[in-house]
């Protein structure tokens, strides 16, 4: 046999650093080349540029209007003319001057606004592109003071955490209507929380559409629910290996009611970003209709996160589990009510759209693994009881849920 012969080249042998080197600067050379040199200018035709201003926010104060605005397009923008109600008025903007990509001023525009009427506000810039904005009812913008940072608290407070407490204290009812009745407990949970992701996944699509086009507002919130999905799923798994390895009970009705309490209080800080923005820019009355319309809205909420702890009572996996402490439905009711209370603070005195968007899609990627893991649960219920998990019964819980955030939501639209 032929002994194998090897052998070695005296080239030298590039590093992984030097060889990623090589794009990069490959990259810089390829930047420099269209920022200095512009070799596209021939298409220019001597067009003007295309300008995108975003006005973000129009706060309404004793002496006129200051305009928050996001320069969004892809070059500078200088404003230089602004009218009111269809009459060129002065301005002050700051910073002055151009206003580079992405930038952001502030213009204050000085004008005796009349109470309750709506104003019509038109930024003119040094091309003639005009950016409009309006603002509905012209009332006083809440400044941050303790009178409006404890009565936005209370909105949220209403809106959020007296609603999902006042569900919970449903769940000595949902104990006593016994096994045969557990499966149709979840599925009302799951349809609940259907209702729940469709109105927030066309949140998204109208919060997200506002936003101006170079933040792709509809995409990052997607994205966002998608990273969340994927992160809850991660947790569930490391949830259930612990559980496997440990000679604790398990108790999945309780990490499962702990979810649902989560993915709703994700919800409920994007709908208080929405319900404090709107009072804060007059957008909505605050009464007494709607005002309980949120309350009767929102107890379902805590219906749905009381079901899972039935199941703990009633034992789907044989595993005796005692009563949830009144610290637990404590936790529970502050988790997915409070940040509601969060929202409203937020939206009243510093709506951000960008931020609304995110948790949004937050709120969208918690809700749906939460009824994959609720209607996991439904299933090994079913299996324990030998029968179908779609049956009458439990499509009748399923469309009850639709049927209770459907109607009660007639109260609470803005």
């Amino acid at each position: 046999m032929e002994p194998n012969i090897v052998i070695k080249s005296n080239k030298p042998r590039l590093t992984p650093l030097f060889t990623g080197i090589i794009p990069v600067i490959a990259i810089g050379l390829m930047i420099f080349l269209f920022t200095a040199v512009n070799p596209l200018a021939m298409f220019n035709n001597n067009l003007p540029p295309i300008e995108n201003l975003a006005i973000e926010r129009i706060r309404v104060i004793d002496t006129g209007f200051n305009v928050s605005v996001l320069n969004s397009g892809p070059v500078p923008v200088q404003i230089a003319q602004v009218m009111v109600d269809d009459a060129y008025w002065l301005f002050d903007i700051e910073p002055k001057g151009e206003l580079p990509r992405l930038g952001k001023a502030t213009i204050h525009i000085p004008y005796q606004w009349i109470e309750g009427e709506p104003h019509h506000i038109v930024l003119v810039s040094n091309t003639g592109a005009t950016f409009e904005g309006i603002v509905p009812v012209a009332t006083l913008t809440p400044h941050p003071g303790l009178r409006e940072f404890a009565g936005y608290g209370l909105l949220g407070i209403y809106v959020g955490v007296i609603p999902v407490t006042l569900g919970l204290l449903w769940y000595p009812t949902l104990k006593r209507m016994g096994r045969k009745w557990l499966g149709f407990i979840l599925a009302l949970t799951v349809g609940l929380l259907v209702f729940l992701l469709v109105d927030t996944f066309l949140e998204v699509l109208e919060v997200g559409a506002e936003l101006p086009g170079v933040f792709q507002g509809i995409p990052l919130a997607l994205f966002a629910a998608l990273l969340t999905w994927l992160a809850i799923m991660a947790v569930s798994a490391m949830q259930n290996r612990r559980f496997e390895k440990s000679s604790v009970i398990k108790t999945e009705g309780t990490y499962l009611a702990t979810l649902i309490a989560l993915s709703i209080g994700l919800h409920n800080f994007g709908e208080g970003l929405a319900v404090g923005a709107a009072f804060a820019q007059a957008e909505a009355a605050l009464g007494s209709f709607l005002v309980l319309g949120f309350i009767l809205h929102n107890i379902t909420e805590g219906i749905g996160i009381a079901a899972p702890l039935v199941s703990n009572r009633q034992g789907v996996d044989n595993n005796i589990v005692k009563t949830p402490s009144i610290l637990l439905f404590s936790g529970l009711a502050l988790l997915a009510g409070f940040p509601a209370v969060l929202g409203t603070w937020i939206g009243g005195f510093a709506f951000s759209p960008l931020l609304s968007t995110i948790f949004l899609g937050i709120g969208l990627g918690a809700i749906w693994q939460v009824i994959v893991e609720v209607t996991r649960l439904l299933r090994r219920y079913a299996e324990h009881e030998n029968s179908s998990w779609i049956s009458w019964i439990n499509l009748s819980g399923f469309t009850l849920g639709l049927a209770i955030m459907y109607f009660t939501a007639f109260m609470v639209k803005l």
